[in-house]
């Protein structure tokens, strides 16, 4: 098997991991915010944003660039995850609300009188790193147990996750869910007791994403090169022949189904507190499919494709959403369909398809081909 990542990616991954981590945040708490080189909580916020899009991009990538299970629903894990930590953080605004209650201000205005029974625990920080992760988890290791079993895949699969997480955002919107309904989660005050619009808080959030993505992206890399990588691979390529050899797929993709869930969930848990806000439109099919873009746009099937494709895409939309809104839609599927019919490989596959021209041994130990080989 040839290598992921070749020496110099690895260079290029501490330089930019430096870059990110240690530098941009110290030129945004050590110079003052009128010279040249600071770095204003705006691109703070914006980075840490791109940082958990990244690793759903990443998780993207597992289930569908290396196993071959197209999911349109994966934006549902990642606002779980949210929902999951958003219940915390408006426990955490006390009696600061607009009514002074205990309970949130959604629940005094709709005349509830306690706490329903699922928040049970919600103000405890530990429990609710478990419920970031067991939620989306659960989800997704009951509902990926039946659809697999059944041996449901291709566009209906895609079509079922994506009727999911539709069904989730509908359910989301009602008041009586207890999860302020259209309006979400907002207007957090503290984590852990501490202002949440501190400097040294959001500093800190945003270096927590960024060393997040990097150990995603190290736990993805080992889980590609392991057997349980080849036999991704392998279901990818060619499922109908890993079956007849006596191997259970289901097992083998229920479990990168689950892990891809619960790496998404917490990817949300870190966003909601950054841009401070989570409501049911993060469970919008539109944003499940725009997370197969990035993997498409990056490179699907290459790990740090649908990473850069992540950056890229949401770089882009963040400057037509301002520059140009009305064409932002037009762009993005314009981009898709260029990526589908020019870069099938996406940008990870253009730069490696330049690097051959010069060095094609290098090229070839960037990228893992995604189509099957005879």
């Amino acid at each position: 098997m040839t290598r992921l990542f070749p020496p110099r990616v690895w260079i290029s991954i501490l330089v930019v991991a430096a870059l990110l981590l240690l530098v941009v945040p110290l030129l945004h708490l050590a110079l003052p915010e009128g010279h040249a080189l600071h770095v204003s909580s705006f691109w703070i916020t914006l980075l840490g944003k791109f940082m958990c899009y990244a690793v759903l991009a990443l998780a993207m990538d597992l289930i569908w660039g290396y196993t071959g299970i197209l999911s349109l629903g994966q934006g549902l894990f990642f606002a779980l995850g949210g929902y999951a930590f958003g219940m915390y953080l408006m426990r955490q605004i006390g009696r600061d609300g607009v009514y002074h209650s205990d309970l949130p201000d959604f629940m005094v205005f709709l005349d509830w009188k306690a706490f329903p029974w699922y928040w049970t625990g919600s103000d405890s920080f530990l429990w609710t790193l478990v419920l970031v992760v067991a939620v989306p988890g659960l989800l997704a290791l009951v509902f990926g147990f039946f659809a697999f079993r059944s041996r449901i895949k291709g566009v209906y699969f895609s079509i079922i996750t994506q009727a999911l997480t539709f069904a989730a955002m509908l359910a989301f919107f009602r008041n009586d869910m207890g999860f302020g309904g259209n309006n979400g989660f907002t207007d957090f005050k503290r984590v852990l007791g501490i202002p949440i619009t501190a400097v040294e808080t959001r500093t800190v959030l945003y270096v927590l994403s960024g060393l997040y993505l990097i150990a995603a992206l190290l736990l993805a890399r080992w889980i590609v090169k392991s057997k349980l990588g080849r036999a991704l691979t392998a279901i990818r390529d060619q499922e109908s022949r890993l079956m007849f050899l006596g191997y259970q797929t289901l097992y083998f993709k229920l479990t990168i189904w689950t892990l891809a869930a619960m790496m998404s969930g917490i990817a949300g848990a870190l966003y909601v507190p950054q841009v401070g806000i989570i409501n049911p439109s993060e469970m919008s099919p539109a944003n499940s499919i725009e997370i197969a873009i990035w993997a498409a746009v990056g490179g699907r099937g290459t790990l740090l494709g649908p990473i850069l494709g992540a950056f890229a895409v949401n770089g882009a939309k963040s400057w037509f959403t301002v520059a140009y809104p009305e064409f932002w839609l037009y762009f993005l599927g314009l981009l898709f369909v260029l990526v589908t019919l020019i870069l099938p490989r996406g940008l990870m596959g253009l730069f490696v398809k330049l690097r051959s021209r010069r060095a094609p041994i290098m090229a070839d130990s960037i990228v893992v081909p995604i189509e099957a080989k005879s």
